[in-house]
């Protein structure tokens, strides 16, 4: 009981601290707001904060003096439907009811629809070539739109994926936006847990595709005004699965190298993995028009910004569980037999 007290109380002081937070003053932001012609968005299903490992070697290379953040909050349900689907919308959980099993056209009235950054940048740039690679199926089906003219390429195995990747880049492709979901990751952490063998191969393996993809696009030249992001969607258990809210499952990466991301930037202590929807649009120069899209640019991103407030008051219900859950996780685990 005096765990939960103490729980509620941090909830509480939270919840105002965020309502009360005033926005942060932006510099001049002409370079980074619509200065790339180009985002990609690379993410590892289940990779959660793994990428810090020494063995992610392609990784670090990339990001050695880029913006990178280990400890970026998920969405309170630590699964893949709520987290991809946040990432691609800029809206939380809460709002969208986005579960695993209903992320599908099939299923398309069950929870609710939101534009996509695909949707967003289609708007504001019609000729603009737009991809989705996935492994797994729902992202193409049940998140990315349909009728927007967004090429959309949905594989498996995870090397076949990279390797159609690789050839859509070979063959002059130039997106605006591009997104990639990997899966073995995800499937070793189901089938073996985070604390195996198999589960280290799969993350060594993964990161040896995102060397591939990066040196694809910076061979097509696509760097030189390109905002190159790798993240996760959730983390595993040491024995296996996720779903629920302790650190390993709720805690995430963001990654960013371009121009004008900040060398050594670490982005600020409210980064949320719904956070890269904002700060893909950003860097294209498109401004988000959906009342209830919470997500923003985090500071220590770009040198020439110095970050948004997020905007709480879009999503009360998302704001008070979120500091719930973070207060939760943070301050051990005494109520894991509730959750």
């Amino acid at each position: 009981m005096k765990h939960f007290k103490r729980i509620l109380a941090l909830t509480l002081a939270l919840t105002v601290i965020c309502a009360l937070a005033p926005a942060a003053a932006a510099k001049t932001a002409e370079s980074s707001f619509g200065g790339y012609k180009h985002v990609f968005i690379i993410g590892i299903d289940g990779a959660g904060t793994f990428f810090e490992k020494d063995y992610m070697k392609n990784f670090h290379r990339i990001f050695k003096d880029g913006a990178v953040k280990y400890g970026v909050r998920t969405e309170t349900k630590t699964d893949s439907g709520p987290n991809w689907n946040a990432i691609l919308t800029g809206v939380s959980y809460f709002k969208t009811g986005a579960e695993n099993g209903v992320v599908s056209l099939e299923q398309d009235r069950v929870f609710r629809r939101y534009p996509t950054v695909f949707k967003y940048v289609r708007d504001a740039m019609p000729d603009a070539e737009l991809a989705s690679f996935s492994n797994w199926g729902a992202i193409n089906k049940g998140i990315v739109e349909d009728d927007i003219g967004v090429t959309k390429v949905t594989q498996s195995p995870d090397d076949a994926l990279t390797d159609s990747i690789v050839e859509y880049f070979e063959k002059g492709n130039r997106p605006a936006l591009f997104f990639v979901q990997l899966d073995e990751v995800d499937g070793a952490g189901h089938g073996h847990g985070s604390a195996s063998a198999e589960y280290e191969n799969a993350l060594k393996q993964a990161d040896e595709r995102v060397g591939r993809i990066y040196e694809a696009v910076e061979k097509a030249g696509l760097m030189e005004d390109g905002l190159f992001i790798v993240t996760a969607d959730h983390g595993h258990r040491p024995e296996g699965g996720h779903g629920r809210f302790s650190k390993i499952e709720s805690y995430s990466t963001i990654a960013l190298k371009g121009k004008t991301v900040k060398k050594g930037g670490a982005l600020d202590s409210d980064t949320k993995l719904r956070d890269i929807a904002a700060i893909s649009l950003y860097a294209l120069g498109v401004k988000s028009t959906e009342w209830n899209f919470s997500a923003k640019v985090p500071a220590d991103c770009f040198e020439d910004f110095s970050g948004q407030t997020r905007p709480f008051y879009r999503d009360i219900i998302d704001t008070i569980c979120g500091a719930f859950m973070w207060a939760y996780t943070n301050l051990g685990a005494p109520l894991d037999k509730y959750f």
